[in-house]
């Protein structure tokens, strides 16, 4: 899927650091959560890869991603985006986590197609002068709704939005209807669940008067 050899170096970095990440929470069972912020806690390849593909697809000019987190999806995004001329708008509140995603970034060759921005993800939505093509949501579930809400209006006619987790894990179950239902009572989106992954909700803003099949 990587082309790039500093890409294929850095993403094996992040697969071995998932697996051990993976060991670890099965090890530590439900004081896991205690540490959460510690771990990756990624899209994994196969969401990786679907979102690859779909951008170069669609070809969007403006990415957004509401979580960088330690920055495995945003490899995904940033090599996708190069491909096709895109700019990433990446999105994290923990200083420390976009520092080590930065560092993989320049380490893959990619810091250049990517905007980080540093704060409270819904503020940076609503503060963001962007229109944007397609956004991937990934941060903790209790924001998905609110980080939806801000970028509403900051999104283009036939905007895709990618949102993680929707199946897994159970504990977020109760967010993340909330926030499938309040794409679903939009008339201006179509969406449907994938069983891909964790579970994702794809979702695309239709242009003015039309409905997809």
């Amino acid at each position: 899927m990587f082309d790039d050899p500093k890409v294929q170096v850095v993403f094996k970095k992040y697969e071995e650091r998932r697996e051990a990440d993976a060991r670890r929470m099965r090890e530590l069972g439900p004081e896991s959560i205690h540490h959460r912020d510690e771990f990756l806690l990624p899209i994994g390849p196969d969401v990786g890869r679907f979102v690859h593909a779909l951008i170069l697809a669609k070809r969007p000019r403006t990415i957004l991603e509401v979580g960088t987190s330690y920055g495995y999806s945003t490899i995904f995004l940033a090599d996708a985006a190069r491909s096709v001329g895109a700019r990433v708008v990446t999105l994290e509140i923990a200083d420390h986590k976009q520092a080590y995603a930065r560092d993989q970034l320049i380490a893959a060759g990619l810091e250049n197609v990517v905007d980080f921005r540093l704060g409270d993800a819904v503020q940076s939505i609503t503060q963001a002068k962007d229109i944007f093509d397609l956004a991937l949501i990934d941060i903790w579930k209790e924001l998905y709704l609110p980080a939806f809400d801000a970028l509403y209006n900051k999104l283009s006619e036939e905007a895709v939005i990618i949102a993680d987790n929707m199946i897994e894990p159970q504990s977020a179950r109760d967010d993340v209807r909330k926030y499938r239902a309040a794409i679903k009572n939009k008339p201006d989106f179509q969406t449907a669940l994938l069983p891909i992954g964790s579970g994702i909700e794809l979702s695309v803003k239709l242009t003015a008067g039309s409905k997809l099949l």
